[in-house]
This record gives C-alpha cells, structure tokens and sequence, in this order.
C-alpha cells in the first residue's frame, strides 16, 4: 500500500494551495528521504506559487526550502547518513559538482543545479526528498522551528554580509528588516561590525533595535542618507540589501563609503536607476549575492547553534499557508512564519 503524506501543493500560479494527500516520495539512489519537523516561509516560496519569475516552475510541485527535520530512509549508495540523524533541506537541492563552478567553490551558479520548492518538490510536506551530498547537517537534538530559517534567510544574509567584505570594527547598513534583515544584524555583530538598519516601518525598526543594531533609521525619513553619513562617519563600507524594493537599491548605492561595497540580495521586480557619477568616483563596488554554498550553510548553522544567531519565528501549521501567503504580500511578518508539522 501506498504511504500517504499533507502536502501544500501549487497547481495553478496565482491561487491558493490546495492541502492534499500524496504519495510520500521515494529515494533515488544517493537520496535521502526526510521526516520534516518545520518549514520555514520565504519570500521565494510566495514567487514561485504566484510563477512571476522569468523561468517558472513546472506544475504542480511542493514549495519550501527551509525545511528541517530527520533522516527516515536512505537511497541506495548513501553511507555519509543514517535514519535518525537530524538535516535540512535548503534552496540548492543539488549541482552538478563538475562545472568550473562547481568546482572553483562556486556551486550556487551552477547552471545545472536544482532548487528546492521549484525545481524539485520541497518542504511545505510531511516528507520531502533531499541530496544526500547536499542537504544540511543539524546538531544533536536540534531547534528544529529555530533553526529552520537558517537555511535559507540565514545563510543568505550570511554570504550577502561575506560579500561586502566589510572587516571586524567597520560598518554596515542592512536595508529591509524582515526575515532576512533581522537575522542579517546578528550575523554582523557576531562578526564584529557595526550596523544601520533601516526599515521603512517602526515594528521592524524595533526589532532591528532588539536584536543589536546600534542605529535603526527610518528609509522614508528624506535626511536618512546624511543620518547614516553621520553614523558611520562617512558611509557604511558594506551595505546589505534585503528589501523589496527598487528604490532601496538605489537609495543604498548613495549610504556606501568610498570604496564601499553595495550587496544586493532582495528579488524586487522591476529595474533601479545606477548613478554613473557617484560609482566610478567613489570606487563602490555594486555585486549580486546568491544564497551560500554548503561550506556557507555550514558556517551559517554554527553561529546559530552557538546561540550568536536566533530567528524571530511564529510558528503556524501547514493548513495556514496561504495565510501566511497573504501576510507576506502585505507587509504584516515581523522576523519569519515557521510551519510546525
């Protein structure tokens, strides 16, 4: 007989997911099946169901990416695992591993890798199927609802923060305090930096407050470029952008030291404006990051399991993701939903 397992699945682009019963998938060799606790929400799960990306997932499939759970049955081939052990399923479900690449330590842009929740079925199940090579490695005994986010808000800010390659003692300004941002200003701290946050709501400037930023400022507020001048005397070296937003983009381009590096890492539709002067004079480095590799994902667990890192969660159930859908289109998520299943 068939094992059956609740599943959110998309089936039409734009519509809310409907909660069924499938078939409980089955793993392939080097595969490993795994028990989800908790799924964490992303903003790249509400892309891929609504498909306004330019190469959109083939219907229907399971989204989630930030899933955690236990090892309940290993492929053939598998010996790095065994049932029982603690893992989670991030977005890069697997790469190639033989592509310049892959192998330069690059294997985020490999052309050939697939994608958790779209590409492939993911988390928002009972059970979902991971990489044996690729999915990542809990501690004993793990949060599982904690630590949820990290894989994906959390190793994505982590690399994002890397790639500033602002230095212990130097600042950063995070933009967008959601769930990215929030853990992106723990992420800085632990890594001796000092942090601007700017949001353009008063709730998520005080989470950026309650979680260390030594400024929170106002993106709307029209002097906030010369308020972030002011704090970092002279320009933040990194700034980090998290926010949904074009007009972050361009606004961060102006808060950026001499010499500084703007990281983008937020997905807004649309195009933001490059003032030519500014980046050519100033030497600022504008660069694209792209979640993390496991190497990323590893070290990105560790400060969390070292309680340097914490997600600011609200736990829900399966049943509510389109909820959850709705409350993301709208502003209405301070830090990130996790799904308990």
């Amino acid at each position: 007989m068939t094992k059956m397992m609740k599943a959110a699945v998309v089936r039409t682009f734009g519509n809310p997911l409907a909660i069924e019963e499938v078939a409980v998938p089955v793993p392939c060799p080097g595969e490993v099946l795994v028990k989800i606790m908790a799924s964490g929400v992303c903003h790249t799960d509400l892309h891929a169901a609504d498909g306004d990306w330019p190469m959109k997932p083939k219907l229907p499939f399971i989204p989630g990416h930030e899933g955690t759970g236990i090892v309940a049955a290993l492929g053939a081939g598998v010996t790095s695992l065994k049932e029982g052990d603690p893992v989670g399923i991030a977005w890069l479900h697997d790469a190639c591993g033989a592509c310049e690449h892959c192998m330069t330590g690059w294997e985020t842009l490999c052309e050939s890798q697939r994608c958790s929740g779209y590409s492939v079925n993911g988390s928002f199940a009972e059970y979902a199927i991971g990489s044996a090579a690729y999915v990542a490695h809990l501690p004993e005994r793990p949060d599982f609802a904690a630590l949820a986010p990290i894989l994906c808000a959390g190793v994505t800010t982590y690399k994002g923060i890397k790639e500033t390659e602002a230095r212990p003692g130097e600042w950063i300004a995070i933009s967008g305090i959601g769930g990215l941002g929030h853990l992106a200003i723990q992420y800085a701290k632990a890594m001796g930096l000092h942090v601007v946050a700017l949001d353009v709501t008063e709730a998520k400037l005080a989470l950026a407050r309650s979680v260390g930023a030594d400024f929170a400022l106002s993106a709307n507020s029209p002097e906030v470029v010369d308020q972030v001048m002011k704090a970092t005397s002279g320009g933040a070296h990194g700034v980090l952008v998290t926010a949904v937003s074009p007009s972050a983009f361009a606004q961060a381009i102006r808060m950026a030291r001499r010499r500084g590096t703007v990281s983008l890492v937020g997905l807004p539709p649309g195009e933001f404006q490059t003032p030519i002067f500014e980046v050519v004079l100033n030497r600022i480095t504008i660069r694209g990051s792209i979640v993390g590799t496991r190497k990323d994902l590893a070290e990105a667990i560790s400060f969390a399991t070292e309680g340097k890192v914490r997600s600011h969660i609200h736990a829900t159930k399966l049943e509510n993701v389109n909820g959850v859908f709705a409350d993301l289109k709208n502003g209405r998520v301070d830090g990130r939903m996790v799904m308990i299943l």
